[in-house]
């Protein structure tokens, strides 16, 4: 009953070119340390499962076909024409693309080609200034060329995404540091490091933020599960009230990526502060055929103006098109059980519908 024509994708990565053995297309199903247990396969998780139910009729084979099968099929077809297939049967009309992953990733140009979509970029706020550090020689020049690079990006990005809480953690002090407090860590950052060494340094960190709020763009924080290794205990999103609390009625929305586990912690926040906005992404695509009830929880607390759909895909077009798959049959879950109860009219849970699928990432980012 509950129709979604049109998705934008609000948060995604672009995918590979190269061709994948079964090995490296399993790690790109579950960031873990190491590989799975001897005897089994990445394949027996949620989005495994979720992979071979929903892409397999997209390459022309039966639903929950075997992996080795599948992925024989995907090496006949060949990385191009298997992605445009993908991309094209996921029914995601709009994706903004985060750049700031190493690796041979398509860009949004070739994702809006593969996809016969459109495409934005969005950029990663420690990349650009790893960047700008490469190219500056003094402190002074860093400083000075970072806030250009920012506000100059701002004008062609939709939007900044920030990993201060993968490379620190999110329990960062709310304010802006001060100008000696920025030089210094900024000179002792750029002693120590090599050529294209990570940021992590937390007043640098707290530093990009605030130059991002200061640029008017939406902000997107990286929140809950992420890569391995990570603390997920740092990554509440909880932990950005004060932060939060701090930038409310400077023009600027922040949107709380991924969130999972800590989902509700996020939709509280979007639903107590009118510039913060949850992000659906990982928490279903992690799920799968369980994202109903994940979803429900969502819905307890955000208020449904303020959820943003995304499939958080990385690498592999088969996450854009389980990302898709998931928010829809869990979406149509949900609602078509309150429209069945005769707790909601068909109408407003269309009409919610629309919101959460496309129309509030519209709003918030600009983008027809």
């Amino acid at each position: 009953m509950i129709e979604t024509p049109s998705l934008v994708d609000q948060y995604c990565h672009g995918v590979l070119r190269t061709e994948l053995g079964l090995g490296t297309f399993e790690a790109h199903l579950a960031r873990t340390e190491g590989p799975p247990a001897p005897g089994t396969t990445l394949f027996d998780t949620q989005t495994g499962f979720a992979v071979r139910r929903w892409c397999p009729p997209l390459l022309g084979l039966e639903p929950h076909c075997p992996p080795a099968r599948y992925l024989a099929r995907r090496r006949e077809l060949g990385v191009l024409e298997s992605g445009r297939r993908l991309l094209r049967g996921s029914g995601i009309t709009t994706y903004l693309v985060d750049t700031g992953l190493p690796g041979d990733l398509t860009g949004p140009g070739e994702m809006a080609s593969a996809g016969a979509a459109d495409a934005h970029e969005i950029v990663r706020l420690e990349l650009l200034a790893e960047q700008v550090a490469d190219t500056s020689g003094t402190v002074e020049s860093f400083l000075a060329n970072l806030a250009e690079s920012v506000h100059g990006t701002a004008a062609d990005a939709v939007a900044f995404t920030s990993v201060a809480g993968v490379r620190h953690g999110l329990a960062l002090a709310p304010e802006p540091p001060g100008p000696g407090e920025v030089r210094g860590a900024a000179g002792r950052w750029l002693a120590g490091r090599r050529v294209g060494g990570p940021l992590s340094d937390p007043v640098l960190l707290r530093h990009l933020l605030w130059i991002a709020v200061a640029s008017g763009r939406p902000l997107q924080l990286h929140s809950g599960l992420g890569e391995p290794g990570l603390r997920i205990d740092r990554t509440d999103p909880v932990l950005l009230t004060d932060f939060v609390r701090a930038t409310a009625g400077l023009g600027t929305d922040l949107v709380l990526l991924h969130g999972y586990p800590y989902h509700r912690h996020a939709a509280h926040l979007a639903g107590v502060f009118p510039h913060v906005y949850a992000d659906l992404g990982a928490a279903l695509v992690r799920t799968g055929a369980g994202a109903a009830a994940v979803l429900s929880e969502i819905l307890e607390l955000a208020p449904f103006g303020k959820i943003l759909f995304s499939s958080g895909a990385h690498g592999l077009p088969e996450l854009h098109v389980v990302g898709a798959h998931l928010f829809r049959a869990a979406l149509a879950r949900v609602l078509g059980a309150w429209v069945a109860e005769g707790a909601w009219s068909l109408a407003d849970a269309q009409r919610v519908a629309g919101l959460i699928a496309a129309g509030n990432a519209r709003r918030v980012y600009g983008v027809e």
